[in-house]
């Protein structure tokens, strides 16, 4: 007999759904976690960047003040109290994800390395679990690339970015996608000199429309920015290394964070010894997150590789995944993963957000979208905010259908949300232009977008004509 009925490993976003739902409908669930409950979002992605960054924008509004008649001196960054906001954001959070809240459900948790040992059998902390169904939700971790002379250098990724005791002088990031833009940016506003090395564009799979308007803003912020060109090699130097660039140029700094992507943990899970399929991109399932040659095995979050859909490394997609997981492996019923309204968001200062496709890839798949775009410095909530930068920019289908959106503004991903339950239930884009909000907000330049695509479709000779004959009776 089965041990239990279900064995997760991994006690992350995506690992901490599936315990809780199963244990809730009375299943015998082990959690085996070998490091911090909460996993990577919680103790060193979405949660401590996030705190990072809202120090850094209260003092640039420090900084700003001035513009509305406030006059402040220099903000002093005391680095010490910065990063006690940081552990307390965590501290705050840590008791939903704690091996405590686990227990109390009736999860066994197991805080050690598990590794497979059969098709239904798992080792961990010395003990043998047989199981009726196990979850993989190990995650992934920073890429982290060969580059000569990386070994001698201290680097830092995600993980050990949080623990610097003191502020970086020359933070170099090689990466400009939105962690190394956060992190870039966060440092800046903080006081740091940060360089980004990215080898192609920064924020390479947004629109280019919305990065450039980005780019301006942390240019604005003092962040010098390398594209096109890549990090040939490092060489330790006091106080930190240099970094010689494929364009010749030599770079002297104190730090360097990795942030060009991440791979998932499949090292040291055995997945061989159970029979399951995987690459280098992760666990391959269906669209429903199986495995596809061990059907008691299934796969969620960053290690997930859904055939013919690609894995996604977004804490919000472990969401996404624990409600398939539950319709499927607990209820046997029909259900299958659908990005086509699925948000992601830089975190910088203005926000980048995007839903559903961009214009490149619906023109690359042939869709022939219209594109309408609204500034958002002509809100009326912008102007009396004294916002200079900010742009939405909707992907509409020829039958007046979202296919979607973009979004540069503060908060733009408080926004994500209409956008994606738009996309997802296939509303036109007369749903939005209908929609009454509440006046004056930075999300009416959304509204007036959709709105400016319904004119430009009425204003023609034959509405015209149309609207004038009507206007004759009596």
């Amino acid at each position: 007999m089965p041990d239990f009925d279900l064995v997760v490993i991994g006690a992350g976003a995506a690992g901490l759904s599936a315990a809780a739902l199963s244990a809730a409908f009375g299943l015998k669930v082990a959690l085996i976690e070998r490091g911090a409950m909460g996993g990577d979002c919680l103790n060193y992605g979405c949660v401590p960047s996030k705190a990072l960054l809202a120090a850094a924008h209260a003092a640039t509004a420090a900084r700003h003040a001035h513009r509305f008649g406030i006059r402040l001196p220099e903000p002093e960054i005391d680095w010490a109290a910065v990063r006690a906001h940081v552990k307390g954001a965590i501290a705050r959070i840590a008791p939903t994800d704690s091996e405590a809240r686990f227990r109390g459900m009736g999860v066994e948790v197991i805080r050690a390395t598990a590794h497979f040992t059969a098709p239904d059998e798992i080792e961990a902390g010395g003990r043998r679990l047989i199981f009726r169904r196990c979850v993989v939700a190990a995650g992934s971790q920073a890429v982290v690339p060969d580059i000569p002379g990386l070994g001698p250098v201290p680097w830092l990724t995600n993980e050990t970015l949080f623990d610097l005791e003191e502020p970086p002088g020359h933070l170099i990031i090689l990466g400009g996608g939105p962690v190394g833009l956060e992190m870039a940016q966060a440092h800046a506003r903080l006081g740091c000199l940060v360089t980004v090395i990215e080898s192609g564009r920064i924020a390479g799979r947004e629109d280019p429309e919305l990065a450039a308007g980005l780019r301006r803003v942390l240019l604005r912020d003092g962040i010098t920015l390398l594209e096109g060109v890549t990090l040939a090699r490092v060489e330790p130097d006091r106080p930190g290394l240099v970094a010689h660039l494929s364009d010749g140029t030599r770079l002297a700094g104190t730090h360097l964070l990795l942030a060009i992507g991440r791979v998932p943990r499949l090292k040291g899970l055995d997945l061989d010894a159970a029979g399951i399929a995987h690459t280098p991109r992760g666990i391959t399932t269906d669209a429903g997150l199986r495995s596809t040659t061990n059907k008691r095995v299934w796969a969620v979050g960053d290690i997930a590789d859904p055939v013919g859909i690609g894995p996604r490394a977004f804490t919000h997609v472990a969401s996404q995944h624990a409600a398939v997981l539950a319709r499927r492996m607990l209820f046997r019923l029909p259900a299958r993963l659908d990005y086509a309204a699925l948000p992601r968001v830089t975190y910088t200062d203005p926000e980048l957000a995007q839903i559903g496709m961009t214009e490149e890839e619906a023109r690359a798949a042939g869709l022939s979208p219209r594109i309408h775009r609204f500034p958002l410095p002509e809100t009326d909530r912008a102007v009396a905010e004294g916002l200079e930068d900010g742009l939405v920019k909707l992907v509409i289908s020829p039958k007046g259908h979202l296919l979607g959106a973009g979004i540069l503004g503060p908060r733009a991903g408080e926004m994500a949300g209409t956008f994606g339950l738009m996309i997802g239930r296939r509303l036109p884009v007369s749903a939005l232009a209908g929609l009454v909000l509440p006046y004056p907000t930075l999300a009416e330049g959304a509204k007036r977008a959709a709105t400016d695509f319904l004119t430009s479709r009425l204003l023609n000779p034959l509405t015209k004509r149309a609207v004038g004959l009507l206007w004759r009776l009596p």
